[in-house]
């Protein structure tokens, strides 16, 4: 009798699955706040070091040159957009549309753009040019930094 499974209800077995499924919720929620860029795929293994982390803390995005005056540069890894609204100023944004949360996907002509309604943001200060969205884009805070761009931690 010691390899009997004991005979559960299903009531018994959704609180367990409930639980394990909370714990694991916790545990990664813990993990973000943590700092850690990326979590491990494989139990036991360590996270991955943050990619080309700043000496100064915080993730270097790319060289400041790459970035046109007038225009800018989606960081798609990070969810970020670069913009540089005149030389040697570099604005940060989310590259998260506030509209319905879609990724914004092109910088033209002054305007950050997003493909699923149609919303523009000025590169100068991420403000709505063209709706439906209502709400600016949230700033980051970028840095440059001996010429690299940095997204301050």
């Amino acid at each position: 009798m010691a390899n009997e499974t004991p005979n559960l209800d299903r009531r018994t077995m959704l609180k367990t699955a409930a639980v394990v499924a909370a714990a694991g919720t916790t545990a990664a929620g813990l993990a973000a706040c943590s700092g850690a860029t990326e979590t491990s795929k494989s139990a036991g293994t360590a996270p991955a070091p943050s990619p080309a982390a700043g000496s100064a803390g915080g993730t270097v995005l790319g060289a400041a040159a790459d970035i046109p005056v007038g225009g800018g540069k989606i960081f798609t890894e990070q969810k970020v957009v670069v913009t540089c609204p005149s030389a040697g100023t570099y604005k940060g944004f989310s590259a998260i549309c506030t509209h319905k949360g879609c990724e914004v996907n092109a910088i033209k002509d002054g305007v950050i753009a997003c493909p699923c309604h149609g919303s523009q943001f000025n590169v100068a200060d991420g403000s709505v040019k063209t709706g439906p969205a209502a709400a600016p884009l949230p700033t980051v805070t970028v840095t440059s930094r001996d010429g690299q761009l940095v997204l301050d931690a």
